[in-house]
């Protein structure tokens, strides 16, 4: 009772995933090297048994009906479970539709997401885990800060805490929760950037797939959550975030079973 179910042998479940990722913007700079991300996804989660379903390059209210129709797909009816991923530019209050112009135009809101697919609007997925991936900035601090061992902490100059690492740019017959099952994994702590390549893609992304690879054989997600945040140690300026985390059991992915 402490795992979440897998009822369905492989050849029968009907896993999806949904994966929207906004490359080109109007008013913003292009996402250069967000295809490899969107590649090395979509190989790691057909590895893990999910068909996924790929848009590029929507405004809010085109990411919001594309979430809307992916709920309603009776396919999650036969399926234990789902990930959702989102990649964008971004910021505190979201992340950027095609037309963004900044912190208030062509915004998705986060909770949109969990509307969308809470237990109310998606009873399909209903106790079931609903992985939420989100790539993107969440503000434009810097994630990092310099410490000194003396009394008098050493404060950082401007041109040492700026310098940006080469390369990177009511009726129910029972009563449910509302919002459950859901386990969220931000590239980001609020208020800071994310960090992305043109050549190899976002460091956040690269960093999941490496651990998705090495331990989902073996460890539940959130395990391999604290992995993923364990790998940013030695970058200081970037630390993945787990929130709004209301998975109730553990969740194995158990690749190949």
């Amino acid at each position: 009772s402490q795992i979440y179910p897998i009822h369905l042998p492989r050849e029968m479940r009907t896993r999806r995933a949904l994966l929207i990722c906004n490359i080109e913007f109007e008013h913003l700079s292009r996402r250069n090297g967000a295809e490899l991300d969107v590649a090395g996804m979509t190989k790691l989660l057909e590895g893990l048994g999910y068909m996924v379903e790929i848009h590029c390059n929507l405004t809010s209210q085109g990411m919001a009906t594309v979430m809307k129709d992916f709920a309603g797909r009776k396919e999650h009816c036969t399926s234990d479970s789902t990930f959702l991923v989102f990649m964008s530019h971004g910021v505190r209050a979201g992340l950027c539709g095609t037309k963004s112009r900044g912190e208030t135009t062509d915004i998705l809101s986060l909770d949109t997401i969990y509307e969308t697919f809470n237990n109310k609007c998606c009873r399909a997925l209903l106790g079931k885990p609903k992985v939420v991936i989100i790539q993107s900035c969440r503000g434009g601090n810097v994630g990092s800060v310099l410490v000194s061992d003396s009394a008098d902490p050493a404060v950082p100059t401007s041109s040492s805490a700026h310098r940006i690492p080469a390369g990177l740019e009511d009726d129910a017959i029972f009563e449910v929760h509302l919002e459950s099952d859901f386990a969220t994994l931000h590239s980001s702590t609020p208020d800071t950037v994310s960090w992305r390549s043109s050549v190899t893609g976002s460091l956040f992304i690269q960093h999941l797939i490496e651990q998705f690879r090495n331990h989902a054989c073996k460890s539940d997600l959130q395990e391999i959550f604290r992995k993923i945040q364990y790998s940013f140690g030695k970058f200081p300026r970037q630390l993945p975030s787990q929130e709004r985390t209301t998975m109730l059991r553990k969740f194995y992915l158990f690749p190949g079973h």
